[in-house]
């Protein structure tokens, strides 16, 4: 698999993390058949998709419309990225993503199954929040040409399917991990999110001042 797409891939994992939406998916799906269960995760993670889809294509376009530059984008969203990895290293989760204590699911669980608690909050921005959509616009934005871009796609894709499947696996994974598992899970993406911010920091640094860095 080509290297620009494991690193696409790895960014949108530590991210997007399905697995801190576990609880959450668990919860607005109780009562529902297998059969809806899986209606609900297909439609999250399509929308995952089509968000990563359109700010791909479209997310430097929007930058240039609002009159912010590359450079200025990639820092900002560097030090977002950053911020987000330090709180899942300490343990306080993504501080972009709302707590999931703020939902209220019994209507969904007192009412017929519906899709739209699968497109908000558990898609966005539960799963894809700020920090995610940042970072596919700061990957669109040093590109060029139709190969590049699909490289980001095929990233979306596969980390959309690979969504799906945790969801699906939502009740054995939460039983195999349990809070402790999924806590250090989340220190350990920290700590590569880290990494990945570092770098489009870097990047923009360069963006912004290339005779400096």
């Amino acid at each position: 698999m080509n290297t620009e797409i494991i690193k696409i891939i790895l960014a949108f994992m530590v991210l997007i993390n399905p697995f801190s939406a576990l609880t959450l998916f668990l919860d607005l799906t109780r009562g529902y058949s297998m059969n809806n269960r899986r209606k609900v995760a297909r439609v999250a993670c399509l929308t995952i998709f089509i968000t990563i889809s359109f700010f791909t294509v479209a997310g430097e376009t929007l930058l240039k419309t609002l009159g912010i530059s590359i450079g200025s984008f990639q820092l900002a969203g560097g030090i977002l990225v950053f911020l987000i990895a330090l709180n899942m290293m300490n343990g306080e989760g993504n501080p972009v993503k709302p707590d999931q204590e703020n939902f209220d699911v019994d209507h969904v669980q007192d009412s017929p199954p519906t899709m739209a608690a699968a497109v908000v909050p558990l898609a966005i921005p539960m799963m894809i929040g700020p920090g995610g959509i940042s970072t596919v616009i700061i990957y669109s934005s040093q590109v060029s040409g139709i190969l590049q871009v699909s490289a980001i796609l095929i990233a979306g894709l596969f980390i959309s399917f690979f969504c799906y499947l945790a969801l699906m696996a939502a009740g054995r994974i939460s039983r195999l991990l349990g809070d402790t598992g999924l806590n250090i899970m989340s220190r350990i993406m920290g700590m590569l999110l880290a990494a990945v911010s570092i770098e489009i920091i870097v990047n923009g640094l360069r963006t912004l001042f290339p005779d400096l860095v």
